[in-house]
């Protein structure tokens, strides 16, 4: 019989720079894999990929883009890793629930933040930069739909930099949530949740800080403590000079939200259409401050990696 430790080793494998980065206690910063996958158009996913990775490295961390290949969990790519999630064809979309198929069955695929928040926080990476989060669906009370995000973030020990929720779901149902799981939500200079395309949803949130040392301080304060092993969103807006027109997106997503319930679109459609709606709306400026509010993720992530770092 295998040892644990080599059952571990033939479906997580951290890259040699990510390993040596951990060992030695530098800031590392975990990104996700579906927006190179799923969510850009060929050429620019990979460039775009090569660029959030770049943006990690000018704030002094290491990237560790998560994805799974052939079965492993691979924790940090490669140039030829990059490559294939950014051209292979068929490759899944992996929440956390499709893991363990995916090592058995050696299948390649993107991760999603559910499958990314754990994958990072088992290989030892402790924070972890995205776009915007899963959460609460709209006519949740008829549909039951909530994303697997909230609960992965309620049990895995990991602080996420994001611009809020897709825009697309029930803010205020998934701040409740949020709160009713005992996820900590901290506002990066900001009073108010952001609207993931837009500066602000327009909802209060508890907690303001100031800095990355800031959030470094509620993590190391989470540690002290003890408790669940639950998550910390840090909230950074994009900025107000590259958010979505809000009335254009408060008009475009009126006009999706009425396209999918014409064509009945449900389930794990839904999010696909309404994004892919909103893009085709907008003449792609939605994508464009998604890019924008990833950009600022990523760099605020790759600040509160070496503040982290710095204090332990």
């Amino acid at each position: 019989m295998r040892t644990t430790r080599q059952a571990i080793d033939t479906v997580l494998r951290p890259s040699d720079e990510v390993a040596e980065a951990l060992a030695q206690g530098a800031p590392v910063v975990a990104l996700e894999s579906t927006i190179i996958s799923h969510g850009l158009p060929q050429p620019r996913n990979l460039e775009v990929a090569a660029e959030l990775e770049e943006i990690v490295r000018e704030a002094g961390a290491v990237p560790a883009t998560i994805a799974v290949l052939d079965g492993v969990a691979r924790i940090g790519l490669d140039g030829e890793g990059l490559k294939r999630i950014a051209t292979e064809s068929g490759l899944r979309k992996l929440g956390f629930r499709d893991l363990p198929a995916a090592a058995a069955l050696g299948a390649s695929g993107a991760t999603t933040v559910s499958a990314t928040s754990f994958l990072a926080a088992r290989a030892g990476i402790r924070i972890f930069a995205t776009g915007g989060l899963g959460g609460v669906h709209r006519e949740w009370a008829v549909t039951q739909d909530e994303s697997a995000d909230l609960d992965m973030l309620s049990r895995t020990r990991i602080t996420v930099v994001c611009a809020g929720v897709k825009s697309i779901l029930d803010v205020p149902a998934t701040l409740q949530r949020l709160e009713t799981r005992g996820v900590s939500v901290a506002g990066f200079r900001t009073g108010e949740f952001p609207g993931f395309y837009l500066h602000t949803s327009g909802e209060p949130i508890d907690w303001r800080i100031e800095s990355a040392e800031e959030a470094a301080r509620i993590m190391r304060a989470q540690d002290a403590l003890g408790g669940p092993e639950s998550a910390l969103i840090v909230a950074n807006p994009v900025p107000v000079d590259e958010q979505l027109d809000p009335a254009l997106h408060d008009r475009v997503l009126a006009e999706a939200l009425a396209a999918a319930e014409r064509e009945k679109i449900t389930g794990q459609a839904i999010t696909p259409f309404l994004l892919g709606y909103l893009v085709r709306g907008t003449g792609g400026a939605s994508l464009e401050a998604n890019l924008a509010a990833v950009r600022g993720n990523v760099r605020l992530a790759g600040q509160i990696a070496a503040a982290w770092s710095r204090g332990n």
